[in-house]
């Protein structure tokens, strides 16, 4: 019986009522329990038997069905009776079943084989269950309910498999747990919940350790597993920083104290699995040093293998290493100072040092020249990398002496700066970086910009990606035919250079900036420039004069200029300079001159004669009478000539009246134009009007020869086209007659034969049609035909198999069976013969027997009408 079917007819049995009436049949492994109500005594009523119940009986459950258990199975039964030696049960004074009540008792299939009923009292509290399969690598917690066999209750303990468990009353399975794999390299962190002892060694409360044995790990119920620890793969070029936490003796046999840090190597294991009591600070990679490096290791673990702290270590490859706890490398791996012959470093010893039997001092500075390799000691800090510096003749660098203070300039050289020296800066003013920087990217003087109100204004645009090292030696292009002024605050002296020439200043030089006036008028700081050009230029001014007659005008005059200079003399050079702005101050002179010339003159006057009145008041003439330029002494300026550009009555007045005149004087001049002009006009006119006329007459003489001509060809085309029509119409009508003729003919002939094609196509009609009508009533035909004898031929086969499947001793046996039957149940009646007739039906002697065998039923299940039976 299956688990299941059991479980169906338990179901069953536990939801029936009890059995009513006095006769109760009880099946086969089937019970009642029955009440006794005069001694109110129940018992029970095994099947299979029939129950007759007495008057002062009843039944109270049942027909129940027993509890049948499967092998390897087991119920909980409540209330158990109390069984003897032989297993049967007892009952006390009052004759019935003595329980054990507040009991519980499992019952297994190996010591109840057959089905048992549950007695009156007894309850079922847990169904049928298979006994609990506890596979390899697995346990069951088990937990006692109460105290027994020196087991107290709340005690735990592990069922381990393979194998079955057998329940047992006094116990319960806590929990199922699986066994941990610890795989290579893996091991488990365990924690020990109370004292227990674990592969022979006693573990307290509270401790934790490692279990690294590889393969199936089962904890017990004293031992809490608290995670895997993955060990970890060192390398050749991997190690791992351990820091400990409390005391304790490692792997290795070596003894940790709390807050100890080291190194694991893979000298020492090529797997580490973390202790307990060990933290991973972190992954150390190999520390490798080429053979042009090295490095300098700060506080370095000694021998004692604590860190010797404030002191360094130079370790210079080719070498490996691992950074141990405590070390640091100072600046990382460096690479070794491979110097040229245009290298050198400046180097600083920080403590007493001797360097190659030369005693160094703390603080010294030397430099270490090339071409050499150079790794410096623990003792001496690199303060700076220093290259040759290679000058041309026209480049130079300022250098100062840390010792003396002194600023120099040097030039023309590859110059490598001693170990007192350093570059020096020459700061200058923004005015002269600027312009510097505009020399510098290709700009020349200020461009002139026009603003809205007409004024003009000069204006730098200062580049912006422009920097200049003020370290090296500045120098300045002078243009050609120009002068520049240098100044030396240390020597107080002054110095001009003339160009075309490369200026190069001194560490204490100042170059002069101009100044000069610019626009129209003329306007102070207008320009500004290093550089003096000494023309020949000109310059460009507007002045307000004012006549005798007090008719106020603006000029607009142009000054050419230039400078008389004598290279030879220093005093006559420096003249030049003398005057800052030397364009407004000769603007000014020779302004102030004319207005005093122009001031004695009348309006009419100056009009007529204004650039004689200028050039009298600027220039003198000589015996010749002719003008000598103008010298200007204080700086030694020349101005060669005066043009006037312009002249423009400031009064309106007086405007309107030079404009009224202007006006008159050239109107007067149009008119005189315009008559000339239209006299020559109409000259042209005339004579090309008698020149049309002439041509037109030509023209009417040639037009009527032309047209004598045309009425000649004319009428001759007449007369070709008449005789042409009626030529050509005669000859029209005879063809269309010949055609008319013969599309009759062809069309009588075409009709012809279109009624034999289609005379013809009926006839293929007709025909075509009996022929297919023929053909199909023939296929038709042939098909029956051969249909009947598919048909036979399938029937004839079918036949002949079924013959060959029955065999001949079938078919015989067949043939008999009949007659044999016929006559064995007239032997097994006892009759010799028998017939049923009724009054419809004749006697059949040949089907008797027959009938025999199939009316008999219809006896039994219809009423005979008249029945006649015969026995003989």
């Amino acid at each position: 019986v299956s688990t299941q079917s059991t479980w169906d007819s338990m179901s069953k049995r536990s939801s029936s009522k009890p059995a009513e009436g006095n006769v109760i049949r009880i099946p086969p492994n089937r019970y009642i329990h029955v009440l006794d109500n005069n001694e109110n005594i129940r018992r029970i009523v095994k099947g299979p038997d029939t129950f007759l119940r007495k008057e002062h009986e009843s039944v109270i459950k049942g027909p129940e069905d027993m509890i049948v258990l499967p092998p390897d199975h087991y119920c909980i039964i409540a209330n158990p009776v109390v069984r003897d030696e032989k297993g049967e049960p007892l009952t006390n004074e009052y004759k019935e079943y003595d329980l054990k009540l507040g009991r519980e008792e499992i019952r297994k299939s190996e010591d109840f084989p057959d089905p048992m009923p549950l007695y009156p009292g007894e309850e079922l509290v847990k169904d049928i269950t298979p006994y609990k399969i506890v596979e390899n690598n697995t346990a069951l917690v088990l937990r006692a309910v109460r105290d027994f066999g020196g087991v107290h209750a709340g005690d735990k303990w592990l069922f381990k498999g393979p194998g079955v468990y057998i329940p047992k009353i006094d116990e319960e399975i806590e929990k199922q747990i699986e066994a941990i794999i610890i795989k290579q390299n893996q091991a488990l962190k365990i924690k020990a919940i109370q004292t227990t002892i674990v592969k022979g060694i006693k573990r307290k409360a509270g401790e934790i350790w490692l279990e690294r044995e590889q393969g199936a790990y089962l904890p017990s119920v004293d031992e809490e597993v608290i995670s895997p620890i993955e060990g970890k793969v060192l390398t050749d070029k991997k190690a791992i920083h351990l820091k400990a936490t409390a005391n304790f003796a490692d792997k290795y046999g070596l003894r940790r104290k709390a807050g100890e840090e080291w190194l694991v190597t893979k000298d020492m294991g090529e797997v580490h699995i973390r202790d307990v009591y060990e933290d991973i600070v972190g992954e150390v990679k190999i520390t490798t040093l080429a053979k042009n490096q090295y490095c300098v290791v700060i506080d370095p673990v000694g021998a004692n293998g604590i860190p010797q702290l404030g002191k360094k270590e130079l370790r210079r490859g080719e070498a490996t290493f691992f950074l141990k706890p405590g070390e640091s490398l100072k600046n990382g791996i460096q690479s070794v100072r491979v110097l040229s012959e245009h290298q050198s470093l400046l180097v600083q010893s920080k403590e007493e040092y001797l360097d190659d039997k030369i005693k160094r001092p703390a603080g010294a500075k030397w430099i270490i020249r090339g071409p050499r390799e150079y790794v410096p000691p623990v003792e001496v800090d690199i303060l700076e990398e220093r290259q040759s510096i290679p000058l041309d003749e026209n480049e130079g660098i300022y250098v100062r002496n840390t010792k003396t203070g002194e600023v120099r300039t040097v030039k023309n050289t590859v110059y490598m700066l001693t170990a007192d020296e350093i570059l020096w800066e020459k700061d200058l003013t923004d005015e002269v970086e600027e312009l510097l920087a505009i020399q510098a990217t290709g700009g020349g003087f200020a461009p002139v910009y026009v603003t809205d109100a007409g004024s003009r204004t000069y204006k730098h645009d200062k580049p912006a990606d422009y920097k200049r090292d003020k370290t090296r030696a500045i120098t300045f292009r002078a243009p050609h035919n120009s002068a520049v002024q240098l100044f030396d605050f240390k020597t107080k002296k002054s110095r001009i250079v003339f160009g075309p020439d490369l200026v190069m200043l001194e560490p204490y030089e100042e170059i002069t900036v101009l100044r000069l006036s610019g626009d129209v008028p003329k306007k102070e700081n207008q320009l500004k420039n290093l550089a003096l050009l000494l023309g020949p230029d000109f310059m460009t001014d507007q002045i307000i004069v004012e006549t005798s007659d007090h008719a106020r005008l603006f000029l607009k005059l142009a000054y050419n200029w230039r400078f008389e200079v004598d290279r030879s003399s220093f005093e006559a050079t420096s003249k030049i300079f003398s005057v800052p702005d030397f364009v407004g101050e000769a603007c000014k002179t020779l302004a102030s001159r004319i207005r005093g010339a122009v001031s004695g003159a009348t309006f009419e006057l100056f009009h007529k004669r204004s650039t004689e009145i200028i050039q009298d008041a600027v220039f003198k003439k000589d015996e010749k009478g002719n003008y000598s330029p103008l010298l200007i002494k204080t700086n030694n300026l020349l101005i060669t000539s005066v043009d006037i550009q312009g002249v423009e009555p400031v009064e309106e007045t007086t405007r309107k009246s030079l404009e009224m005149s202007v006006k008159l004087s050239i109107d007067i001049t149009s008119k005189t134009q315009e008559d000339r002009a239209r006299h020559e006009a109409e000259r042209l006119e005339q004579q090309a009007k008698g020149e049309r006329e002439k041509q037109a007459i030509d023209d009417e003489a040639e037009a009527e020869k032309k047209r004598i001509t045309l009425y000649t060809y004319q009428a001759t085309s007449a007369s070709v086209e008449t005789s042409g029509r009626a030529l050509a119409l005669a000859k029209a009508k005879a063809e269309a007659a010949e055609i008319n003729g013969k599309a009759e003919v062809n069309q009588a002939t075409l009709q012809v034969n279109a009624l034999k094609i289609t005379q013809k196509a009926e006839l293929e009609l007709i025909r075509s049609r009996y022929e297919a009508e023929e053909s199909h009533n023939k296929a038709i035909t042939e098909l029956e035909v051969n249909t009947q004898k598919e048909l036979s031929n399938i029937e004839s086969t079918k036949f002949q198999k079924t013959i060959e499947a029955l065999g001949k001793e079938t078919l015989v046996a067949m043939a008999k069976a009949g007659p044999e039957a016929q006559a064995k149940l007239l032997k097994g009646l006892g009759l010799k013969g028998y017939m049923i007739v009724d009054s419809k039906n004749p006697i059949n002697l040949f089907n008797t027997a027959q009938g025999m065998i199939t009316a008999p039923p219809t006896m039994f299940q219809h009423p005979p009408k008249q029945t006649h039976q015969l026995q003989y």
